[in-house]
């Protein structure tokens, strides 16, 4: 009957992963984690459902310029996929978030930014997944019941995050963490990029993590 059938996808919502090699990763992690403890260590009290999260400026600290080097090379293959032009980018805010067992992260965005990102730096079984939900606002106005859930009929979908995952995502696009199911914390962090050019005034962090003090900063 058809000469020729074919499913166009239009407006595609990208995700980027980035795995990286263990000799990479594991040195580098644990770099991270001894200072991180030492910023939260004792922990803070907290309520029930919340998450430690730090100062977003990690990315100036000594401790963190290897995952900086990192996340600045997946920025730049993101825009070259993009084929934006632009006169280089800046890292806006970067922040940890450890989520203590039972902890979630309620859906959200990162306004006044191009991308955004996470890095996990410990993930385990129960505990190792992003979730992200489509931002067309019309697709429920009619929901069928669907056979089989797959990425076209589903309004949230999970990315699993091992240990040593990087996500690069359009900063726009609405994600969340299911709870801690796990026995042990979950450890990420967090970043934002923004186009150098947009960068002196809307595109700092508009909230305020626990205090960074006493670390040295890269030069």
């Amino acid at each position: 009957m058809f000469k020729a059938t074919q499913a166009v996808p239009l407006f595609p919502t990208m995700v980027w992963t980035h795995d990286l090699k263990p000799e990479v990763y594991e040195p580098m992690n644990k770099r991270m984690m001894a200072q991180l403890d030492a910023m939260l260590t004792p922990r803070p009290p907290l309520q029930t459902g919340q998450t430690w999260q730090t100062d977003q400026r990690l990315h100036e600290l000594e401790a963190f310029a290897d995952l900086v080097a990192i996340i600045e090379t997946a920025t730049n293959g993101v825009l070259d996929f993009l084929e934006v032009e632009h006169e280089g980018f800046q890292i806006t805010g970067c922040w940890a978030n450890v989520n203590p067992p039972g902890s979630p992260h309620s859906p959200h965005t990162h306004p006044n930014n191009y991308l955004s990102g996470v890095y996990y730096v410990q993930t385990t079984a129960g505990a190792d997944s992003i979730s992200f939900y489509d931002p067309r606002p019309m697709t429920n106005v009619i929901a069928p019941k669907i056979k089989k859930p797959n990425g076209h009929n589903l309004g949230r979908l999970e990315v699993r995050v091992p240990t040593g995952r990087l996500v690069i995502f359009p900063a726009w696009l609405q994600h969340g963490v299911a709870p801690n199911m796990s026995n042990q914390e979950r450890v990420s962090i967090s970043f934002d990029i923004m186009l150098s050019a947009f960068t002196e005034k809307i595109s700092k962090p508009k909230w305020d993590g626990l205090p960074v003090t006493g670390q040295s900063r890269c030069s």
